[in-house]
């Protein structure tokens, strides 16, 4: 089947695996995992990154779109290992000179790899409405159209950050959207808070996608997207993990199991999202959300080989009566036998393909050090 695409993650926060319990958003980012992140070098970052890609090849995603920070490492662990990456530089900060320098930062990137590597792309992150202002968005947004890529931004994840945005720019989130955003495509991490007339003029903007990460949205209370209502108004909706930090693992399995569950539960309707919908988000939809669907997301001519085989040889899944309920409700990351990206193979048989040894133990001494 096509590899699995990862639309949301902060991928060197594999470190930071299971840090949050006991905690909510804000005060897990700002008295936990703030304080580590100011004391990570980019040799850190590099082995973090790394241990994350091995986490990915093993359990069948073959592209990944990371916002986190030191990005030339994260670049190039995504090389070393050969996994497909969208990356960008987070924009975050409220002065004018901290804004710049990020910028700066971004567009010194996109010149040093843009085109190097067929495996390495590039948006706009922009980490939140609540942590930048406006003039920066706006920044932003004129950065996105003169490089020609799309936005990636956190929205609404939980009533913290939508009561912050309100006293912030004293409009609802989704006037913001409506009336700055400017882009070729737009991708919003989370979506939890918007109730059905916000969904309906997110649905009028276009070009609009919503990277959905059920599990993390759960393990921080953040509540559940009501992606069905979105799928409906025709908003384009695809699968993250977040950092392993709160969604626990890059398992897209397991995120596609959650996404189908929840919408049935929370709705009381058992014929909401068909399990072939939800592969679509975990690979098409995907691909159209990073502009890259006339390369991946499907196998087909013409397309790049980004695509894993499964091994369906197991008691969970026999008898199969429907592969693609089967893939959806039954199959985990280690039923990935093969990995290929790019034509390139990364694991044969579950034997990695790649060097991975002493990343497990670089990482440990990371966090020991660290926290």
């Amino acid at each position: 089947m096509p590899g699995l695409i990862n639309t949301h993650s902060h991928v060197p926060m594999s470190i930071f695996r299971e840090t949050v319990d006991g905690y909510n958003l804000q005060d897990w980012l700002q008295k936990k995992i703030w304080p580590m992140e100011d004391k990570l070098t980019e040799e850190d970052i590099y082995y973090a990154s790394y241990l994350s890609f091995i986490e990915m090849i093993e359990t069948g995603c073959t592209t990944i779109n990371d916002m986190y920070f030191m990005t030339d490492s994260i670049i190039k662990a995504a090389i070393d290992t050969g996994i497909r990456l969208q990356t960008t530089r987070t924009q975050i900060g409220q002065n004018d000179e901290e804004q710049q320098e990020k910028l700066n930062d971004l567009k010194e990137l996109i010149e040093k790899y843009n085109g190097m590597y067929e495996n390495i792309t590039f948006n706009m992150g922009i980490h939140g409405l609540y942590t930048v202002n406006i003039n920066y968005v706006r920044k932003c947004i004129e950065f996105a159209k003169e490089h020609g890529i799309n936005v990636h931004m956190h929205f609404c994840e939980n009533t913290k950050e939508v009561e912050d945005i309100k006293s912030m720019y004293n409009k609802l989130p989704i006037e913001v959207i409506e009336q700055e955003f400017e882009s070729d495509h737009i991708l919003l991490a989370h979506c939890v808070k918007l109730d059905n007339e916000d969904i309906k003029k997110m649905a009028k903007i276009g070009n609009v996608s919503v990277a959905h990460c059920p599990v993390s949205n759960l393990k921080l209370g953040c509540g559940v997207a009501n992606i069905s209502e979105m799928m409906k108004q025709g908003i384009n909706i695809t699968l993250g993990t977040d950092g392993q930090g709160s969604g626990s693992s890059l398992d897209m399995f397991e995120g596609m199991k959650y996404a189908a569950l929840l919408q049935k539960g929370i709705n009381e309707d058992a014929t909401l999202l068909p399990a072939y919908e939800i592969l679509k988000m975990a690979t098409i939809n995907g691909a159209k959300a990073l502009k890259l669907d006339n390369e991946i997301g499907t196998i087909e001519v013409g397309k790049k080989a980004d695509i894993i085989i499964l091994n369906l040889d197991n008691v969970i899944t026999k008898p199969i009566n429907n592969v693609f309920a089967e893939i959806v409700y039954n199959v985990k990351g280690n039923n990935v036998e093969t990995t290929i990206v790019n034509g390139k193979i990364l694991m044969e048989n579950r034997k990695l393909l790649i060097n991975d040894k002493e990343i497990e133990s670089k990482c440990e001494d990371i966090i020991n050090r660290i926290k």
